[in-house]
């Protein structure tokens, strides 16, 4: 018989291969220009003094043409650092952490959805089987209010919960900067769908006595990206108000959301949604950059609401007993998709190293050119970010992501255990699983961080940050008392 071949797929290390092949494409630059660099330096070398000096002296160059020709540059370097957009650092941000009173194990929840729902027993089952397939655990919090049966959602219980929340983030976010009331320039708080009169932020404004010439928003009705969408609204008054610093506030207020009919799309939200917030310091000025944790890089914001089945998957309305809730439609999944495909096609090409979209380039042209039923080329975003914070909005958005950005379980791990030990906590969830990397003692200088985020309407936004500085692990913040337990396993389902 004669020899066989050997297997040069196991035997040759492609791994290498490619490793060199993304080295060799990110820095053709660099590698083209270096060969020239020496051969001009050989030819002057060669070439010597005198030569040279009389090369220079045929230019015929007079003091105008010197000085007009300076002048040009230093023009032109001016207008470019003067139109450069101004750097935004995150100096530093702190997450609500809720007390142990409010927690609600799996027991209890069941139990009061048994008495709330007593009549409806199917509606029981149905909030039993998404709970034990939902990815949260035993310490998920829930409002006071909520604890009661039946529940009482009134005015006065959701803005005792508001003032928990964010009046905690903000003492926290005080005493870890050592930022002043009176050194805050802009103020955005993001509340879904608690929007009461006056607005959270004057209650803010209110509380801690901020300046009467602050510059103050509320966003509202904009889901769970809302966080990003705060921002990118601070990144663009940073730019046009210098030495400023801004505050954001995320958060999502349960108490007047809690659903008590017996729709099962309404139902949905009750399983899922838990209390939490976030206060994060923004600033644009340069005495910032050597204390602030990160650098905002870019933001991409998607809007699906064009598209009539996107704009009502995530809908708040009554049902047929007149009972207000938040409807998820089953599509959810499939629209989350089409946004996040727009929203990656924005931002690849910002973040992509030249290897990667290359290859995406070939891969489309072959596909329009030659063979449509290729399978597409998947842009590898490891190569582009170190960390990945996906919205903790339920176990399948996460695996969904999961599976088409092609991550390991690690890159994930922040954002299911952030589900895990404090539910969906909308638009704050991105920033507690910031914290859980920091808290692991995982981020370092120069690290990228992307932040993924869905909300209603429907929207995927995106925030990439680099990082100034190795983070050291935090002494204070919701991690400090059950980090060393993380990661967890999180069974697929949770009999109860």
């Amino acid at each position: 018989m004669p020899p066989i071949l050997p297997d040069f797929s196991s035997s040759v290390k492609l791994k290498y291969v490619k490793l060199g092949y993304q080295y060799l494409v990110n820095h053709i630059i660099t590698l083209t220009l270096i060969p020239i660099m020496i051969g001009v330096t050989i030819e002057l070398i060669r070439l010597g003094p005198n030569e040279i000096l009389n090369l220079w002296n045929s230019l015929n160059l007079n003091l105008v043409q010197i000085l007009c020709s300076s002048f040009l540059v230093i023009f032109i370097a001016t207008v470019y650092f003067m139109s450069k957009p101004r750097t935004i650092y995150l100096v530093d941000y702190a997450c609500f952490k809720p007390p142990v009173t409010c927690r609600v194990p799996f027991a209890t929840f069941m139990e009061h959805s048994r008495l709330i729902l007593k009549n409806n027993p199917k509606s029981v089952e149905f909030q039993m089987r998404i709970l034990e397939r939902s990815g949260l655990g035993e310490e998920t919090c829930l409002p006071p209010s909520i604890h009661y049966i039946p529940p009482k959602p009134t005015m006065e219980s959701a803005r005792g919960e508001a003032e928990l929340v964010i009046f905690s983030a903000m003492d926290s976010l005080f005493e870890k900067t050592g930022l002043k009331p009176k050194d805050i320039d802009i103020l955005i708080v993001n509340c879904s769908l608690f929007s009461p009169t006056p607005s959270l932020s004057a209650m803010v404004i209110n509380k801690y006595k901020l300046r009467s010439n602050i510059k103050s928003f509320n966003l509202s009705g904009m889901g769970c990206s809302a966080g990003l969408i705060s921002i990118d609204l601070a990144r663009d008054l940073l730019q046009v108000h210098p030495n400023s610093n801004a505050v954001v506030v995320s958060t999502e207020i349960i108490t007047p959301n809690y659903y008590q009919g017996k729709e099962r799309a309404m139902l949905l939200p009750n399983c899922l949604f838990r209390m939490g917030g976030a206060a994060i310091m923004l600033s644009n000025r340069t005495s910032e950059k050597r204390r602030s944790k990160y650098r905002l890089v870019h933001v991409v914001r998607t809007h699906k609401g064009g598209d009539d089945k996107a704009y009502k998957c995530v809908y708040e309305e009554e049902d047929r007993e007149g009972k207000v809730g938040i409807s998820l439609q089953k599509d959810l999944m499939a629209i989350a998709g089409e946004a996040l495909k727009s929203n990656i096609t924005t931002m690849g090409p910002l973040v992509l190293p030249a290897s990667e979209q290359l290859l995406f380039l070939i891969t489309l042209i072959g596909r329009k050119i030659f063979n449509p039923k290729w399978k597409p080329y998947i842009p590898d975003f490891k190569q582009a970010f170190e960390h990945f914070c996906i919205h903790a909005g339920g176990r399948a958005v996460i695996d969904e992501l999961q599976k088409n950005l092609q991550l390991s379980t690690e890159h994930v791990e922040a954002s299911r255990m952030t589900l895990h030990r404090f539910g969906n906590t909308s638009s704050s969830s991105l920033w507690y699983e910031l914290n859980y990397i920091e808290s692991k003692g995982r981020m370092k200088k120069g690290d990228r961080v992307w932040q993924i985020a869905f909300g209603s309407g429907f929207k995927c936004n995106s925030a990439v940050w680099k990082c100034n500085r190795s983070i050291k692990t935090p002494i204070d913040g919701p991690w400090t008392d059950c980090i060393d337990r993380y990661p967890v396993h999180i069974p697929e389902i949770v009999k109860l």
